[in-house]
């Protein structure tokens, strides 16, 4: 048994949280000790306070019954993971991997927290923050939310491609924002490392998280190389040739052509297989990113991966139209939801699995935000880096080139007269995308509403609203949506 205590946060911050967690787990160990910051400064820093308790187990007593499966002790068929938020308890069974056994992540750092903020009259939030730099030296930070595979780490450490940028990170997952004496909301990143999707990360797609996991890193259920080296799905074009590789589930001298007795593609790594590093060996950690303090939040951000008919950004009306736009964020589903398939689903805030209570109560304390007492709040956005056009391929390239989005967020935080009103929000007018030395875009496709998607779109949100909120819907929220199919009806 191993007991583990863990600071969420710079250790002694007054935005930082202190769990302790106890476990069966050496992989939970290590692990932990890559993704908090652990150990006796934490107990000298708690002393007789309060903190979260964890408790783990892989659900395997010794002596085991049967072996365990790739040497992994875990009991799926009696995983049970139970958050209790009045007690601050979280009780995770059965399982062996990932958040479910790192309880500091998820349970903690999001359906904990996210209680306790609301108890406390500060956010718990599944986004990332950046720091990014003009090339004036002007410097605003950013908190943003999407859901999986929306290439929120992407983002988090962007290369800009516009001559003169900077961007910084401070965290690629999870924002806990509080108030200053000022009335700024500012943010931690209470976590210490990063735990990322492996397929898909490379060179070309993240060159800066490559770089940070290429040593002191935990990887689970990627291939592995001849060499003892990692690989995924997306290493193609930057691994030697003249390797063999073995799959995540142990197939020798596996090949992108291998499949399964029924005909079914065999992948060399889960396509939800993770990096865990830590997050000071990233090459653009922001200097700020440890601050006590936090850092002052100038926009949040909501996205998700929308194929048609969503524009690349909109900026919202004010705070109540900004916390509905987050109310009624889709994206496609991914791996590590527990949807298969490319189904448009409802992922409010990027929190729809991690909401700690009442996603009414919670849209409430959202809204509530604006009654504090001097505050100055963040401008709201949302944008779509995904959608297609009817050949489908994408319209926006994507990655480093939305440093050009990120420009016009910012300049309309600085007040810049460069939007014009549309039905859902306030877009771009037309030239004020920095499009310099981009390859061509269609942006009159990329920012077209069409009328039909948007009355379904709206059609959608009532009923998700209707079904999973209901009566505790704020009515701000349900005046927003009735707003919002008035100004569709007149488009």
């Amino acid at each position: 048994m191993y007991v583990i205590p863990f600071s969420m946060g710079p250790v002694g911050s007054p935005l930082s949280k202190i769990g302790i967690q106890v476990t069966d787990s050496p992989y939970v160990v290590a692990s932990m000790r890559v993704m908090t910051r652990m150990g006796g400064k934490v107990l000298d820093t708690l002393g007789d306070g309060e903190f979260v308790k964890c408790l783990h187990s892989v659900g395997q007593p010794l002596p085991m019954e049967k072996q365990p499966v790739n040497n992994w002790p875990c009991n799926p068929a009696k995983t049970l993971i139970a958050h209790i938020p009045d007690q601050r308890e979280i009780c995770s069974f059965g399982s062996g991997y990932g958040g479910n056994s790192l309880l500091g992540k998820k349970c903690f750092a999001l359906r904990i927290a996210s209680r306790i903020a609301k108890d406390e009259g500060w956010l718990a939030e599944h986004m990332l923050i950046l720091g990014i730099t003009n090339p004036e030296g002007q410097k605003k930070y950013i908190a943003a939310a999407f859901p999986s595979a929306c290439g929120k780490t992407n983002l988090a450490m962007m290369n800009p491609t516009l001559p003169g940028w900077k961007v910084e990170c401070v965290g690629d997952d999870i924002a806990w924002m509080k108030f200053d004496s000022e009335g700024k909301l500012r943010a931690i990143n209470p976590e210490a490392g990063f735990f990322g999707v492996a397929p898909g990360t490379s060179m070309k797609t993240n060159p800066n998280a490559m770089l940070t996991i290429q040593k002191n890193t935990i990887f689970t259920n990627v291939a592995e190389t001849s060499e003892g080296g990692f690989w995924w799905e997306g290493l193609e074009d930057e691994t030697p040739s003249g390797l063999t590789y073995t799959s995540w589930l142990d197939h020798k001298n596996w090949h992108k052509d291998m499949l399964t007795d029924t005909g079914k593609k065999i992948l060399a790594a889960h396509p939800n297989s993770r990096f865990c590093t830590p997050a000071s060996q990233c090459p653009t950690m922001d200097p700020a990113w440890e601050s006590s303090e936090g850092v002052p939040i100038d926009a949040i951000v909501f996205g998700g991966r929308r194929p048609e008919g969503v524009p690349l950004v909109y900026e919202s009306f004010d705070w109540k139209h900004g916390v509905f736009v987050g109310a009624a964020m889709r994206s496609e589903s991914t791996a590590a939801a527990e949807h298969v398939g490319k189904v448009i689903m409802h992922d409010p805030f990027a929190m729809r699995p991690f909401f700690g209570y009442n996603f009414g109560d919670y849209l409430g304390h959202w809204l509530s935000m604006e009654n504090h007492q001097g505050a100055k709040l963040p401008k709201i956005f949302h944008v779509n880096w995904f959608r297609k056009s009817s050949e489908g391929k994408f319209l926006w390239p994507g990655f480093g080139e939305n440093s050009r989005v990120l420009d016009w967020i910012c300049r309309r935080v600085d007040g810049e007269d460069n939007s014009k009103k549309t039905p859902i929000g306030l877009v771009p007018t037309k030239g004020s995308i920095n499009t310099d030395n981009l390859e061509p875009v269609d942006m009159d496709a990329i920012f077209d509403l069409p009328k039909e998607f948007w009355e379904k779109e709206v059609q959608s949100i009532r009923t998700y609203f209707d079904e999973q909120v209901n009566r505790d819907l704020p009515e701000e929220i349900a005046n927003q949506l009735n707003a919002l199919e008035e100004r569709v009806r007149n488009m």
